[in-house]
């Protein structure tokens, strides 16, 4: 049995980034809050939970009086620094550098142009979109796919962003259509490709990857919708791909006549947990 680990997958810069300040400031003082999820991977959640990482959710931060508190990568709203100024909790910022300036770009378009709507391509309630949203007061339109479009006036000016993980295929068909919308019309109409490409180039890069082995094993939280992306363009070059989330859900049948298998995963799932996979393969096929 041929078994490979797909050396493009794993923590995106952002992420790594995220979780080594956790680690340093976990290692310095001990107990640390976390705002949501620190990353959308239960398994790893559970391994700095037990260095003494605490996720909470806005509620809970809301009633907190002093405490150190990270910012994941995703980002935050301008509401969650006023809060935290408020009840004097001290911020360790770890938002993605991509992020923030992106947020730095909304803030600017919104306030330097006060009658222009704010579209943003993006995923409904995902928490880097609530950080965006945030720097237009909660304002903007959010799209998550082309049929959204009808949500804009196309008799108003209109500036586009995107979420940094959404895809950039679905973004180019999006300004081509807002392009045929406006046509004839003096609507002054502006775009930004603003996706990271350290996670958009995963995409071909899995793609390729999956078409090469008879079995793909996909690792990602639940919750991640990176995940769910990039599971599903495994899916489409290879049927044979199963989502897991840790090792535990492998299953002995998926290796009857196989003779490669591919492991991946998404910007949430960490190298550790590809390596338990492999290492659980391997147990399995010493019973064919």
């Amino acid at each position: 049995m041929v078994i490979e680990i797909d050396n493009n997958s794993g923590f995106c810069p952002g992420v790594v980034r995220a979780i080594g300040t956790a680690e340093k400031e976990l290692g310095r003082e001990g107990k640390l809050y976390c705002l949501g999820d620190i990353v959308h991977n239960g398994q790893e959640v559970e391994r700095l939970a037990a260095m003494g990482l605490k996720c909470i959710e806005q509620e809970e931060f809301r009633r907190m009086r002093g405490g150190r508190v990270l910012l994941r990568a995703h980002g935050e709203p301008p509401t969650t620094y006023t809060t935290a100024a408020e009840n004097s909790i001290k911020l360790i910022d770890a938002t993605c550098k991509v992020v923030l300036q992106l947020q730095k770009k909304i803030k600017q378009a919104y306030s330097s142009h006060p009658e222009a709507q704010i579209v943003i391509y993006g995923k409904v309630g995902h928490a880097e979109v609530v950080g965006l949203n945030g720097q237009c007061k909660n304002k903007a339109i959010i799209v998550e796919r082309e049929q959204d479009l009808d949500k804009i006036d196309y008799n108003r000016e209109i500036i586009l962003f995107s979420q940094t993980t959404m895809s950039i295929e679905t973004f180019g068909k999006i300004v081509e259509e807002i392009k045929t919308r406006i046509q004839g019309k003096e609507t002054a109409f502006t775009y930004y490709d603003t996706i990271c490409r350290q996670v958009a180039n995963r995409i071909p890069n899995i793609k390729a990857f999956a078409q090469k082995y008879d079995l793909i094993l996909f690792i990602a939280g639940k919750k991640s919708s990176n995940g769910r992306i990039l599971f599903d363009e495994c899916k489409q070059v290879n049927s044979n791909s199963h989502h897991i989330t840790s090792a535990n859900e492998i299953k002995d049948e998926w290796f009857v006549n196989i003779t490669s298998t591919g492991i991946c995963g998404a910007t949430s799932t960490p190298k550790w947990q590809m390596e338990e996979v492999k290492e659980r393969i391997k147990e399995v096929v010493k019973n064919f």
